[in-house]
């Protein structure tokens, strides 16, 4: 197997416990406004994307050609701006030892996330993990042209950290389109995790390299 010399961690779900306060909030805010849809066709459809690109997904998994899909994002960044001044956050069980482990054995970690960059380093502040301690960079939706399922996260975070061959990253997320991300990019492992939005049933249609409850047991596979 190719050394690994780089890993790409999506946020919520996978590194970071948020208690999908971003989907649920997702969820009231098409809710809200008058499109009915339950919480799990908002994970199947949304999970993973850049949060505009979600509500698109999720009224055109629904039909709906009448909603407005910016008013609701609208509403729902405000919605979730007050969700998020008493959200308790925390790392997933055993992440951040991952994480440490993986910096002395000077293997790159990178966050990527289709949140923006104002929640993605909220929720940094709240977890109190420093550049250079915890992860060596943060790729957000803000930062590229193209959200997920296309690679360009990837991309830029490899030209960030001097990675020229795909096949020496590693991609981990909780949902398809994290997979699908790292496919796209040509990662040499793509690993999904259970600890988030998606089932094994709704991952396992991208044909992950692995499956794994969470990353606290990624040692196991590129040790």
């Amino acid at each position: 197997m190719t050394k690994i010399k780089m890993v790409v961690f999506d946020m919520a779900g996978t590194t970071v416990n948020e208690d999908n306060v971003v989907y649920k909030t997702l969820h009231k805010a098409i809710n809200k406004s008058g499109v009915s849809v339950d919480l799990d066709t908002v994970f199947e459809y949304g999970a993973g994307k850049e949060k505009f690109k979600a509500i698109q997904d999720v009224l055109i998994a629904l039909g709906n050609k009448t909603a407005d899909a910016q008013a609701i994002f609208e509403n729902f960044k405000t919605m979730l701006d007050e969700e998020y001044k008493v959200l308790d956050v925390k790392p997933i069980n055993g992440v951040e030892t991952v994480m440490l482990q993986l910096k002395r054995d000077n293997i790159k970690v990178v966050l990527n996330t289709g949140y923006n960059s104002k929640i993605a380093n909220l929720l940094l502040e709240k977890l109190h993990w420093k550049k250079g301690t915890h992860y060596d960079a943060l790729i957000t939706a803000d930062d590229v042209v193209n959200g997920r399922p296309h690679p360009d996260m990837i991309f830029k975070a490899m030209k960030l950290m001097g990675i020229v061959e795909a096949a020496t990253v590693l991609k981990a997320g909780d949902s398809a389109i994290d997979i699908e991300e790292g496919k796209n990019a040509n990662c040499g492992i793509t690993v999904g995790v259970l600890s988030g939005a998606q089932t094994r049933a709704q991952i396992e249609k991208e044909n992950p390299t692995y499956i794994i409850d969470s990353l606290a047991s990624l040692a196991q596979i590129i040790s």
